[in-house]
């Protein structure tokens, strides 16, 4: 059984879009590791976020489409303080990639490792297009993040491809690329103390589009989906396999970034939840 204990935190409200009238969610994980210290996957909205919505995030994200909720309380970081731990504690951040909603709350944690997909981090930085820049806000690595870049793929998980081995992380926890959403968009496997999850990021953003045998998807939610998707035909394509692979596979927690019915409220971060401080 793998030593890797996860909890999940919710980094952020978003009141504007909702599934089964429950306000979208920033769901991160954080994992507890025997040598690597605590581990986040994604971070959601941070610290400078709340403090500055508008400018960090832009007037279309803050007021428009999404409009957070504003509570400092739900940044990575409160959170994990508020559990007894350090920020640096948190030594390593996995990202499903790097849109403005999951990278927020990197400048929380200046000193951590950052794992990205490499054609994610390319598109990032290049931000081509009117989509690009409105998606990838260069203040969000303003601070220099030591991002470690993979496009390597090893054995396969569940019949995905994987990029395995990141650099200072157990073996125990992989990239799944599920291009689409974004260029490099990838989903992040755990295998934990209580079994396989796997985050899939945006992957999909209503459990309907994976779970079950035929998509469906909150209209409201379909339509800001299809405007944020940089390639549909991979979308489909992955959501596809995510299908078959939780169809074939009923013992995977699969789940998305935003879906707040993602995860059972006993992954809640909590001072009793968390056994031991990070070595």
């Amino acid at each position: 059984m793998s030593a890797l204990r996860v909890h999940h935190l919710n980094c952020a409200v978003i009141q504007r879009l909702s599934l089964r009238g429950r306000h979208l969610v920033c769901h991160v994980l954080l994992v507890e590791t025997p040598a690597s210290g605590l581990v986040l996957v994604d971070t959601g909205l941070g610290t400078a976020d709340y403090r500055d919505i508008a400018s960090r995030l832009g007037e279309e994200f803050a007021y428009g489409y999404a409009r957070p909720k504003i509570d400092p309380a739900l940044a990575a970081v409160a959170q994990i303080e508020a559990a007894g731990f350090a920020r640096t504690d948190v030594r390593h951040i996995v990202m499903t990639h790097l849109d403005l909603d999951h990278v927020g709350g990197l400048s929380d944690f200046p000193a951590a490792k950052v794992h990205v997909h490499a054609r994610e981090h390319a598109a990032a930085m290049k931000r081509d297009g009117f989509r690009a820049r409105r998606r990838y806000r260069p203040a969000m690595w303003a601070h220099g993040p030591d991002f470690r870049l993979y496009s390597e793929e090893g054995e396969p998980w569940f019949g995905f491809e994987a990029v395995r081995g990141l650099e200072g992380l157990p073996p125990e926890m992989l990239l799944v690329p599920l291009f689409g959403h974004t260029l490099g968009h990838s989903g992040v496997a755990i295998e934990s103390d209580r079994g396989w999850l796997l985050q899939a990021g945006d992957a999909f953003f209503d459990p309907r589009e994976v779970h079950g045998p035929k998509r469906s998807c909150a209209p409201g939610v379909a339509l800001f989906q299809t405007i944020v998707t940089t390639d549909r035909r991979l979308r489909f394509y992955n959501q596809d396999r995510l299908r078959a692979l939780t169809a074939e596979r009923p013992e995977l927690r699969v789940f998305a970034s935003h879906d707040p019915s993602g995860l059972p409220a006993d992954y809640g971060i909590g001072a009793s939840a968390l056994h031991a401080r990070a070595p």
